[in-house]
């Protein structure tokens, strides 16, 4: 623990002032592994040119940029049920419905009186007191994207002409620029997920640097290379003798202007292992990582505990690309009995380990955690035993972040086609977010033209029933 507080101030003496110029990806061919180059590029550099020293350049700007700065560990974990999960067969069942709407399961009371969920959601029910569900989401302006939601902005979309998204950044990347890490030398925003453009949105015009980090790639590239040592790393002459020659080698290329605390704080990230640490699941005990599930989003939900643990704000897991879009039978994910089925008590248990375990590790007031997808899926069963797409209204989970929970906002009319009360926008949940992580509602990015966008569009306010 004295290392570590040491490295903390000895990286936080290098985020005294206001970070340089945006630094570029480097060439390939201008020094050997486990020097300078080895350093700037380690981690992060198969992220959009992003490299290690751009993220810890983050951290810094962060401070600047009008947001809380680190005083206090606020971050999120935003489950992505890519595909589009059903609101009737999860969150919103309609147990009076005809055969064709309600579906083939059951609803089952919660421990919280009036509110009923799926009966394959048993463990999120048992802690319904500490989760809300949201019924009235409005989705028609999202698609089969992780756009609009995950930017929390109606304004930012597909539209298939190559201008996906309108340069409008996600929350994960405005968490990024306005807050920063929680840690320095952490990056502020991960994503785990195996389909990184169907799944996963980034910083979209606001600037390559708030891009999320690949978490799925990052603890290997974070491994010295073969036959590079810390002790040999901290060999200072020699390892200044290597970033002198590199030095003159950058200058000669004039590929990028050296910002040389960015560096050695690179180095202070590889040296002090703490990111290797906290993607190390192996770390847990096997009691743990069984009660989060051995699948995929069991996994990350756990991986993505001890990411916020260790000083990252924003945390996005995707268990699997497109696996909630059931239209039915014949398609790859199958139908609603066949398909569903299946994936609802990984996803239950996920949920209800993540919710305890952090409400365990007095974590659950300092995070915020929501699950959802793009869109719901329609009321009327197809005749494949599925649903198609419905964009009229989708349900979401949300838990954690000191907010009041034990409740149901908004709801749908009897058959779950449109809402009826309590109409929530994508960015009254960027406000939501955004207000959590301390972050100025009113604050704006300024894009490529110069021109200032605010954070918060379309009139956004904070979700009533979480304030």
């Amino acid at each position: 623990m004295a290392d570590t507080n040491r490295l903390s101030s000895h990286v936080l003496s290098h985020l005294g002032s206001t970070a340089g110029n945006p630094m570029l990806p480097l060439g390939r061919d201008l020094i050997r592994v486990g020097s300078r180059r080895w350093f700037l590029q380690t981690g992060l550099s198969g992220l959009a040119g992003l490299t290690l020293a751009d993220t810890l350049r983050q951290t810094s700007l962060a401070a600047t940029a009008g947001g809380t700065g680190n005083s206090d560990k606020k971050a999120v974990i935003l489950f992505w049920l890519s595909g589009g999960p059903s609101h009737i067969d999860m969150w919103d069942p309609k147990p009076n419905a005809p055969q064709e709407i309600r579906g083939p399961y059951r609803a089952i009371s919660t421990n919280v009186p009036g509110i009923q969920v799926c009966e394959h959601l048993p463990l999120q029910a048992r802690i319904m007191d500490k989760l809300s569900i949201i019924r009235s989401v409005d989705c028609t302006a999202s698609n089969h994207t992780p756009i609009t939601f995950q930017a929390g902005n109606a304004l930012a979309r597909r539209t298939d002409d190559g201008n996906d998204g309108g340069g409008y950044p996600s929350m994960g990347s405005i968490a990024a620029k306005f807050r920063g890490a929680n840690r320095p030398g952490m990056p502020p925003f991960v994503g785990l997920a195996e389909s990184w453009a169907a799944d996963v949105w980034g910083a979209g015009h606001m600037g390559h640097e708030f891009e999320p980090v690949k978490g799925n790639e990052l603890p290997g590239r974070l491994a010295l290379p073969k036959g590079i040592d810390v002790a040999r790393l901290q060999n200072r002459q020699e390892l200044r003798r290597q970033f002198d020659g590199l030095g003159r080698a950058l200058e000669r290329t004039r590929l990028l202007a050296p910002t040389d605390r960015y560096t050695q704080m690179a180095y202070d990230m590889v040296v002090s292992g703490q990111v290797q640490q906290a993607f190390d699941v192996a770390r847990e005990p096997d009691a743990m990582r069984d009660a989060y599930g051995r699948a995929s989003i069991g996994e990350k939900a756990l991986l993505a505990r001890r990411l916020v643990e260790a000083g990252v704000t924003f945390v996005l897991v995707s268990g699997a690309w497109g696996y909630f879009d059931h239209h039915g039978d014949e398609v790859k994910w199958g139908g609603i009995e066949k398909g569903l089925t299946p994936l609802l008590p990984s996803v239950d248990r996920a949920m209800y380990t993540l919710v305890n375990d952090l409400s365990d590790r007095g974590l659950l007031d300092s995070t915020l955690v929501l699950m959802m997808g793009e869109f719901g899926r329609s009321p009327v069963m197809t005749k494949t035993a599925g649903r198609e797409h419905w964009t009229n209204v989708m349900s979401m989970l949300v838990a954690g972040g000191g907010l009041p929970s034990g409740q149901a906002i908004g709801s749908t009319d009897d058959k779950g086609y449109a809402v009826k009360d309590g109409r929530v926008t994508p960015a009254d949940l960027a406000a939501t977010t955004f207000r959590h992580l301390g972050i100025d509602l009113e604050a704006q990015w300024t894009n490529p033209q110069g021109r200032p966008i605010p954070i918060v569009t379309d009139g956004g306010r904070p979700i009533p029933g979480l304030s």
